[in-house]
């Protein structure tokens, strides 16, 4: 057979929990179900840097945070300078048609870092919009867009109708549906296949900004969720951990006590986005049939991170509990090449690096020394056995700290640089986090198995968080690690 085509689809802030084929008690995602079924869902995908920036560092060059070297949230850093070799440019040196469709989050916004070509839409980016002056047509694409339909002010903005991009504030989106930034998207998506070059095989990086906030869906997405039961707390034996950055009633705050209510109405606009997302998947499947490519496209979706959505009182990323460090994970081979396993679940734990290698390979491409993430595709095949891996090792830098965290799927260690503090969950046991084994005499011996596996994955990081053969809190905050400091610096980007 010819060379496959292949869409990457990755989703802003869905939790690994939000599809119906996961058992979600209220979420329908019926198209998303359905990629399932005629492919391979892991049910323990993770992110293990869980926010927009170092997430997409690991999707694009597939490679561990020790390797990438981002390991918090930092705008205004040139990508292409520290990330050189990265999964489009592979493909495009393949000889592939490489487009960019979407959410990109690299600095600056208009890098193509190994795309033929970008059509951009980031979001609310704080960042570009102080840096440009809201000149949206040196940073965006969607903006100039919406200012040129049929009725719409020629001052219009996707911040019209106020609610901000990390608020959980939500409300129906309040322009026509077709201009709502998913819908744009799908349609940018579908008229790009027109336009590719049918002599090529393609790559496709699907990036939709949603369900990321603000909860701003079309009002049927809206509604279909608000009568759904009442949202109950879930909570913890241990979020005093974090009482420091504790703000009760901030709607825009990441930890905080929250009225029920308000929580249920983000849920609704929340779910709502995937609704909309859903369908504009199944829009991009049935134009792939339509344009007779359905059967030679690998298609594969994933969430950049997850979204506390409440749990333990939380909102937002992050950190790593469930709900911000687990994403949705699935990938279909293409159907000429014999297709994937249809309908398994694996439970391996796999992370963002892996869809670099693994989307390489299941396209008969080689893949480059300076990836580290492993290839999944003989499990897509059907032909795989054993973990992927050991365990994890995750992180990010949140609340004045570095958080790590290590998981094998069944258990999930967390360490906070700060003062120290230490959280054991039995995952089996209690999906939700909500009972600390760290202190439990009768878990000691598990604390020290992982307390020991964070010593070794650390003991040569530049911030000095092992001592001997001791983790020490108090070191100093580290969110670019020294190697892609200096490889930015050796690249003199202005």
């Amino acid at each position: 057979m010819s060379q496959p085509n292949v869409i990457l689809i990755c989703v802003d802030e869905w939790r690994g929990d939000c599809l119906s084929a996961d058992g979600h008690p209220h979420l329908e995602t019926p198209h998303l179900d359905e990629l399932a079924r005629n492919g391979v869902r892991f049910s323990k995908g993770y992110s293990a840097t869980p926010s927009c920036v170092p997430a997409r560092a690991a999707l694009f060059t597939g490679q561990s945070q020790e390797r990438h070297g981002r390991v918090g949230y930092d705008d205004g850093v040139p990508f292409h300078a520290a990330h050189p070799v990265t999964v489009q440019g592979e493909f495009r040196k393949a000889g592939y048609h490489t487009q960019a469709i979407g959410k990109m989050h690299v600095w600056p916004e208009r890098s193509r870092v190994g795309f033929d070509d970008v059509v951009l839409h980031d979001g609310y980016l704080h960042h570009a919009r102080k840096e440009h002056r809201q000149h949206f047509s040196l940073f965006d694409d969607y903006v100039p867009w919406l200012r040129r339909q049929p009725g719409v002010p020629a001052d219009a903005d996707y911040f019209d109708h106020g609610v901000n991009c990390n608020s959980i504030v939500a409300r129906t989106w309040d322009k026509a549906e077709h201009l709502h930034p998913s819908h744009w998207i799908g349609t940018q998506a579908i008229e790009w296949m027109q336009r590719r070059d049918p002599v090529k095989p393609f790559f496709l990086y699907l990036s939709f900004h949603r369900p990321h906030p603000p909860y701003d869906p079309p009002s049927w997405a809206f509604e279909q969720y608000l009568n759904i039961p009442p949202y109950e707390t879930v909570e913890g034996d241990w979020e005093h951990h974090w009482d420091d950055f504790r703000a009760d009633g901030n709607y825009q705050a990441s930890y905080g006590h929250i009225p029920d209510r308000v929580v249920h109405r983000a849920r609704a606009g929340y779910f709502g986005l995937m609704a909309q997302i859903d369908l504009q998947v199944n829009r991009i499947k049935e134009s792939l049939a339509d344009f007779g490519l359905l059967d030679d496209t690998i298609i594969a979706f994933t969430s950049d991170h997850g979204e506390m959505m409440g749990d333990h009182h939380m909102f937002r990323k992050a950190v790593p509990y469930e709900g911000s460090a687990r994403v949705p994970f699935i990938i279909a081979d293409a159907p000429s090449a014999g297709g994937s396993t249809r309908g398994a679940v694996v439970d391996h734990v796999v992370e963002l690096r892996d869809l670099m290698p693994t989307l390489l390979e299941l396209a008969g491409l080689p893949i480059p020394d300076s990836v580290d993430g492993k290839s999944l595709a003989a499990l897509v095949r059907g032909n795989g056995t054993g973990p992927v891996r050991d365990w994890l090792h995750g992180e990010h830098v949140y609340w004045s700290q570095n958080l790590h965290w290590l998981t094998d799927g069944h258990y999930k260690y967390i360490w906070g640089s700060g003062k120290g503090t230490e959280e054991l969950f039995n995952l089996d046991a209690d999906p939700q986090e909500r009972w600390n084994l760290a202190g439990d005499p009768a878990h000691q011996g598990d604390v020290e198995l992982w307390r020991h596996r964070l010593v070794e994955a650390l003991r040569h990081r530049e911030e000095g968080f092992v001592v001997g053969d001791r983790l020490v809190p108090g070191a100093p905050v580290v969110s670019i690690l020294r190697h892609t400091r200096e490889a930015i610096a050796a690249a003199q980007v202005p």
